[in-house]
């Protein structure tokens, strides 16, 4: 089943052990937090924003579709896609860095896999990430790039550009957004290249340029909804929120065409473009 708003925010809710009370005290009322929670109302952007950062979702924090084996045991795979799932990344960090994982890594395939996720586990795990070590662990999943893992190495482009938007790299950046999307739409398809999108997007909005980073998400809700996907789009549409702010449009057409796609999505209606 695909993640909604609602969903998102239950799920984030329950395992920080808070009522629904608690969590829409002084932003709303706990009847609407439960209408948002069970998809029968979409908040606006300031409502969203506000209870994302009551229950401190971040925007960096997003799990794959289809998860990469990282070696040749399925027991060690599978805790791979446990702790990813539940967004565990200090204890992803300590198992990516266990002698027994890395001792399974066998060809480029894993490799590959085995270095995103470690970038990924060094980027989450504190407040406070050693991005050069970050950059690093990407680049070395770069460079064991394969083909039959076209989509990690955008969603691996698509990671360093955020690394280089955060550090203040906007050539890199900007760079790397381009190769992650260079020619997507003829790329065979699967449900991780809708996080491309998001991420350059994401990108786009650390480097200010939040024009730029409003089309590309809905570019990518777009791309979504085409293959008739809707994974992502709870994200997206949270991202779409946090740029309407930041252009001094939450209630303006931004967000009306952002949700427009958004429940078009959710609900499998297509939007008739006139």
């Amino acid at each position: 089943m695909a993640e909604t708003i609602g969903s998102i925010l239950k799920a984030r809710r329950k395992a920080l052990k808070r009522s629904q009370i608690q969590v829409a005290d002084n932003i709303c009322s706990q009847s609407m937090l439960s209408a948002i929670e069970n998809d029968h109302y979409t908040p606006n952007a300031q409502l969203l924003i506000a209870l994302c950062k009551r229950l401190e979702i971040s925007l960096d924090t997003i799990s794959l579709a289809t998860n990469y084996a990282i070696g040749t045991s399925q027991r060690l795979n599978e805790k791979l896609v446990s702790l990813c799932n539940q967004h565990q990344y200090k204890a992803l960090l300590a198992f990516l860095l266990d002698e027994q994982v890395i001792q399974s890594v066998k060809d480029e395939a894993q490799t590959q896999a085995y270095y995103y996720y470690l970038g990924v586990a060094q980027l989450q795990a504190t407040s406070t990430p050693d991005l050069d070590t970050v950059h690093h662990a990407l680049q070395l999943s770069l460079a064991s790039a394969t083909p039959l893992q076209a989509s990690l190495t955008r969603l691996t482009q698509a990671t360093l550009a955020c690394v280089a938007a955060k550090t203040n790299h906007p050539d890199v950046a900007l760079a790397k957004c381009d190769a992650a999307l260079a020619a997507i739409a003829s790329a065979p398809y699967d449900e991780n290249l809708n996080i491309v999108f998001y991420l350059v997007a994401l990108a786009h909005h650390l480097l200010g340029q939040e024009q730029i980073a409003s089309a590309t998400v809905l570019s990518g809700i777009d791309f979504s909804t085409d293959h008739g996907s809707h994974y992502m789009l709870a994200n997206s549409y949270y991202l779409i929120a946090i740029i309407a702010e930041q252009l001094g449009q939450a209630d303006k057409r931004t967000e009306a065409a952002a949700q427009s796609k958004f429940l078009a999505g959710l609900f499998n209606e297509r939007v008739y473009k006139i």
